[in-house]
């Protein structure tokens, strides 16, 4: 499999959680009560799959290569990309610290920020990065990053955690998106 489709595989579960953490954040903001346990766990995925495994796939992996094949760090696409991924992790922070003292407030401020940034984050590199990517990336040079992904999963989140995360997805998505008009599940 090409490492860059691999990357956009993951985009799709982490806009999955993206498309809760914004109903759990509404109902935040708004006062209504919201399972605070759902919350920690996705923030939890945030900080583990997405940040953890999926940028340090690509902190690791994708970018080096991006940039032995002629793509700028400083001024040019990595740079912002990785300037995204720290701010990514200013919001997590944010929200991990607000949930457990019940500060709705900041915890609806910080996750409506980080589904900003991440939703516009995930389009940039699917449609500009990734694009690039695959232009100046052969096949094998593809391979040889999935294979590495591969590794850093299994070193970084462990056996199995992988799939409880897509279990947590799907359970997540059957609870809020089934019946939530306009949500696309």
């Amino acid at each position: 499999m090409k490492a860059t489709q691999e990357l956009r595989n993951e985009h799709e579960g982490i806009q999955l959680m993206l498309k809760v953490l914004t109903i759990l954040a509404r109902k935040a903001s708004s006062g209504e009560p919201f399972d605070r346990g759902q919350a920690g766990k996705i923030i939890e995925f945030l900080r583990v799959f997405a940040d953890k495994c999926h940028h340090g796939k690509e902190e690791d992996v994708l970018f080096p290569e991006l940039e032995k094949a002629g793509i700028a760090r400083q001024g040019g696409p990595i740079g912002v990309m990785l300037h995204e991924h720290v701010s990514g992790r200013e919001f997590i922070r944010r929200m991990s610290e607000a949930l457990p003292a019940r500060n709705d407030k900041e915890f609806a401020e910080a996750a409506t920020g980080y589904i900003a940034l991440l939703s516009a984050h995930i389009q940039k590199e699917n449609e500009v990065l990734f694009v690039m990517a695959d232009k100046v990336l052969p096949a094998e040079k593809q391979e040889e990053m999935f294979r590495s992904f591969e590794r850093i999963e299994e070193e970084r989140i462990g056996p199995g955690v992988h799939e409880s995360f897509h279990k947590l997805m799907d359970d997540l998505a059957a609870q809020y998106l089934a019946a939530s008009p306009g949500s696309g599940a």
